[in-house]
């Protein structure tokens, strides 16, 4: 064997190049092949057939501590340590005794008694006759390595595990809307509303209220905070509110393909909490004064109809009286002056009357014109009537559009129509004992345009006065307690916002009112 060098196996003189005849190529081979395994930054062990070490480099010694002095002539056991498996070990003998390469972790202790990981990749090498003669061993010390992924991963955990328990719905989506990552809570939501991912009506929703705030391009980052949006199941549930927050960040792309040329992708972290028993707080709060203001209202509306009514009913009598006035002054002398000087008092008399009662009707304050859901006007309007839906036992068949365009509307005058009809509708079926008493009310929406339709299931409105019915003061009830101005406001409304209610004249089952409001005023400014 060649003498060996404080380096082990391959230390050997260098070749004279300049000798007569030169040197051979494996000489050559076989000093510089040392030298340059001597340069390498990963550690290298050769030993022979026994596991006996006969050659280590540089980089061993700083992976391990030993130097060559320390280790050649002894088994690799002196490098592992007992925390490694015996079967891994056997796993790598009949891997490499079979002439195959291995590959795997183990546990090693340096000189000072650390404890490290290392890559160990095993080498059988063959002589002339196909035996093996030694084993080369590549050490790559990934101890490092190690400490970073165990530290990423129980962060992963633990950031997983937090997300997970929070009270709040919590997920990550990509730029196309896909579910990256979602909590407990958001899993809770898919099956409480019934759809196959919630998120995406979470950003149909925040689109339209957030519109070109929505989006993060062209920045690095963007966020919103407590935007409210509503899911309404319409007949199959009540709504649920959530405030909604987000942040927009942008990530590198870590594949090896864009490693040079770095391509950002896009992440929404959206986080709802449910606030519905706040809004029903909230609406019950308003609703409350919602009824008071409409009591107010209604008194202040019956004085207007019947003032109204009393102007209505005194300007006949009067424009006869008026007739008969100028009937006498056309006559001249053959009129009796008494009579005419009578007509001519009851003429000024009445009609200091009328200006009296018309400045006495009160003055309801221009509303402003502001953007309606009408869904929530109608889901309003049953709440107001409640009690007598609940007192006379009706059954109501609530069926809302899932999604409405918001109508250019005075919220006040709009949410007053649609109690108007309710109460006709109550009225009717509150008169009619006969048949079942059910109530049903559906929203759709059209082209540029929300369709109401309100059906119910009472007395019903003959054929010649469906056009009637919207004079002023006409009225099929008790004129005690009604002055029958009620669909004639409702008309005013529809014309004011340039729409269309018609009754169905094919509905024999009581009355089905169709009401069609166009999406945008044509006076809305």
């Amino acid at each position: 064997m060649t003498p060996q060098n404080d380096r082990g196996l391959f230390g050997r003189p260098s070749p004279d190049l300049d000798a007569g005849g030169g040197s051979r190529a494996e000489d050559l081979l076989s000093w510089v092949f040392p030298k340059i395994v001597d340069q390498l930054t990963t550690a290298v062990c050769l030993t022979d057939a026994d596991a006996r070490i006969l050659y280590v480099n540089r980089a061993f010694t700083d992976v391990t501590g030993y130097s060559p002095a320390d280790v050649i002539g002894k088994s690799t056991a002196m490098l592992s340590d007992q925390c490694t498996p015996p079967r891994i070990y056997e796993q790598m003998w009949q891997q490499i005794k079979r002439g195959k390469a291995w590959t795997g972790l183990l546990a090693n202790r340096g000189k000072t008694d650390a404890v490290y990981l290392t890559e160990l990749t095993v080498l059988p090498v063959q002589d002339a006759r196909e035996q093996i003669a030694c084993f080369l061993g590549i050490y790559h010390d990934v101890t490092a390595m190690h400490h970073l992924e165990q530290q990423v991963h129980y962060q992963k955990a633990l950031i997983e595990s937090m997300v997970d328990v929070a009270p709040a719905v919590i997920v990550l989506l990509d730029e196309t809307g896909r579910v990256i990552l979602d909590n407990h809570e958001y899993k809770k939501l898919v099956g409480d509303l019934r759809v196959r991912e919630p998120a995406a009506e979470f950003l149909r929703a925040l689109r339209k209220s957030l519109g070109d705030h929505y989006s993060c391009e062209g920045q690095t980052e963007q966020s919103f905070r407590d935007q409210e949006i509503c899911f309404d199941p319409g007949g199959q549930g009540e709504p649920r509110w959530f405030s909604c927050s987000g942040v927009w960040f942008r990530e590198r792309d870590g594949s090896v393909a864009h490693f040079f040329k770095p391509v950002r992708q896009s992440y929404l972290l959206l986080m709802a909490n449910e606030i519905t028993a706040f809004k029903r707080q909230q609406e019950a709060v308003g609703m409350n004064a919602m009824r008071a203001l409409l009591a107010e209202q209604d008194r202040v509306r019956s004085m207007r109809e019947a003032l109204q009514a009393a102007i209505f009913q005194m300007q006949g009598p009067l424009n006869l009286i008026a007739a008969a006035r100028d009937l006498s002054e056309r006559r001249g002398a053959r009129a009796d002056p008494s009579l005419r000087h009578a007509l001519q008092q009851a003429t000024i008399t009445g009609q200091a009357a009328l200006e009296r009662l018309r400045a006495l009707v009160p003055e309801v304050p221009e509303e402003v014109v502001t953007p309606v859901n009408v869904n929530q006007l109608l889901r309003e309007a049953l709440e107001l009537c409640k009690h007598r839906l609940l007192a006379g036992g009706l059954v109501v068949d609530w069926k809302p559009a899932p999604l409405l365009p918001a109508i250019i509307a005075r919220t006040g005058r709009l949410r007053g129509m649609f109690k108007q009809l309710l109460d006709n509708a109550l009225d009717a079926m509150e008169s009619n004992r006969q048949k079942p008493r059910e109530l049903r009310i559906a929203t759709a929406a059209s082209e540029q345009a929300v369709r109401i339709t309100i059906e119910d299931t009472g007395s019903g409105i003959p054929p010649q006065l469906h056009w009637k019915v919207f004079e002023p003061f006409f009225t099929t009830k008790r004129a005690a307690t009604h002055t029958g101005l009620g669909l004639a406001l409702v008309q005013d409304v529809v014309n004011e916002q340039h729409g269309v209610i018609d009754l169905d004249p094919d509905y024999t089952g009581g009355c089905r009112w169709h009401v069609v409001l166009p999406v945008r005023r044509a006076d809305a400014t």
